[in-house]
């Protein structure tokens, strides 16, 4: 088998065979096949699309590419190994509650997650943030602290579908990366060899998301929940609102103080809290803890209120390398950026629209997030305190709270925040009127 040729037939529009697919990835994984051929098959994917069935094989050939983790074999003899997937947005820390409370239900969660890059923000920059809290733990420590606390929230390990880590490498300078085949190969591949028994997504749509069209999210979403489901993993999508910041907090820091007040009952911004606890309902209802999604709305938000999710944080916190006390001492443990000011609106009026995008790289611009992946980051600075869409303000009032390392920091984040916020006059629904989860995806059917 030539790989040229089974570029050739995806260049056609034909169906790929599972044979071919095997012998592409393999390829990919030894190095038998060049960046060029990859590349050409990437782009040859991109204009020509993928089958379901391609999707599937594509998907299990990339996840069995590396180590496929076998919890039983972990010590895991009963109970159901659960995770949930975001594609990333501005302010979204709903990972940081949603594992401990799943947790908390009676699941073991072991979250594989990522660091941000660009204008949305990462899992584990905002874990980074916590002193001595270890994102790289190996496997048997990994394992440990989800059977002993049931959440363990780590990093991609470098055996776990390594042909995608290649792969998305050449899409990445390719312009390919938003194939939705494509993506949902490379984010199932990872999630699929972590050994799970049922996944949910997070699909968000707007102008912090990925995919700021409502209808291209809601294809990716519709794609990642067939193809997982076929390759025996049965998960539901829910499609989110991204065109405001999710939360009341943009920072890594910052984002993580918010997530500890949340589990510990000080502050719970509604939008935030829907999206966690709808997450949870599903995660609770594929694995069984729950009878439906009702239910497992009910067990969630009693493993909130009860105090068992923040105990269930505080000790993954602690197993993982943290500080015993974090949860009740998390100002002491965390660097604070040196000046806290207000950003006035300058101008009267109702907050007609936010662009999250835009405040995602305001974050940026104050090295709170990155333009390259090996690039340090500033985790104490961020924004707070955001007014939100519909709410009426004078050119006195704030647009939110200003944490920077200087004056100019100040100055630059002020233009782009009132940049990122448009006031006006005119109708416009106010925040929390509109529900901040839009939709639910399930699979069309059950696995070959």
């Amino acid at each position: 088998m030539l790989p040229q040729e089974i570029i050739r037939h995806k260049r056609q529009g034909d169906v790929l065979s599972e044979d071919e697919i095997t012998f592409f990835v393999k390829g990919i994984a030894d190095l038998s096949i060049s960046e060029g051929q990859i590349a050409a098959f990437a782009m040859a994917v991109f204009f020509q699309g993928m089958t379901m069935d391609e999707r599937a094989a594509l998907t299990r050939n990339m996840r069995d590419s590396g180590t496929v983790l076998d919890w039983k074999k972990l010590g895991l003899e009963n109970g159901s190994v659960v995770d949930k997937h975001s594609t990333g947005g501005v302010g979204d820390k709903v990972s940081l509650m949603l594992g401990p409370i799943v947790a908390a239900c009676g699941a073991y969660v072991p979250m594989i997650s990522g660091r941000g890059l660009g204008h949305t923000g990462g899992t584990l920059d905002k874990f980074d943030s916590i002193p001595g809290y270890r994102t790289a733990p190996d496997l048997a420590e990994f394992a440990k602290v989800t059977r002993e606390v049931g959440c363990a929230i780590i990093g991609q390990t470098a055996d776990l579908a390594p042909a995608d880590k290649r792969f998305y490498g050449i899409r990445d300078v390719t312009a390919t990366v938003e194939s939705i085949p494509l993506i949902t190969a490379s984010i199932l591949s990872k999630k699929l060899a972590a050994g799970l028994d049922a996944l949910v997504m997070d699909v968000k749509f707007g102008s912090g998301a990925f995919m700021d069209e409502y209808e291209r999210a809601r294809e990716l979403a519709e794609s990642i929940t067939e193809v997982a489901t076929r390759n025996g993993v049965p998960t539901t999508a829910l499609l989110t609102d991204m065109d405001q910041v999710l939360g009341e907090t943009v920072g890594n820091a910052l984002e993580m103080k918010e997530a500890v007040d949340f589990l510990t009952g000080k502050n719970q911004e509604q939008r935030l809290y829907d999206v966690t606890l709808a997450l949870a309902a599903e995660m609770l209802a594929l694995t069984g803890i729950a009878e439906n999604v009702a239910d497992g709305l009910q067990k969630a938000s009693a493993a909130l209120s009860s105090g068992r999710a923040s105990d269930v944080f505080s000790r993954m916190v602690s197993a993982l390398g943290g500080p015993n006390d974090f949860v009740e001492n998390i100002d002491a443990h965390q660097k604070a950026a040196p000046m806290i000011a207000e950003i006035s609106a300058a101008k009267t009026g109702r907050i007609l629209s936010m662009d999250a995008r835009k405040v995602g790289l305001a974050l940026v611009a104050l090295n709170g997030g990155r333009t390259r992946a090996d690039q340090e980051i500033d985790h104490a600075v961020g924004f707070t305190d955001f007014v939100r869409v519909g709410q009426t303000v004078s050119a006195a009032s704030p647009l939110c709270v200003a944490h920077v390392r200087d004056e100019n920091q100040l100055r630059a984040a002020q233009k782009m925040l009132r940049d990122a916020i448009v006031i006006g006059e005119g109708d416009v629904a106010e925040t929390g009127t509109t529900g901040a989860v839009r939709e639910r995806i399930v699979a069309m059917r059950k696995g070959d």
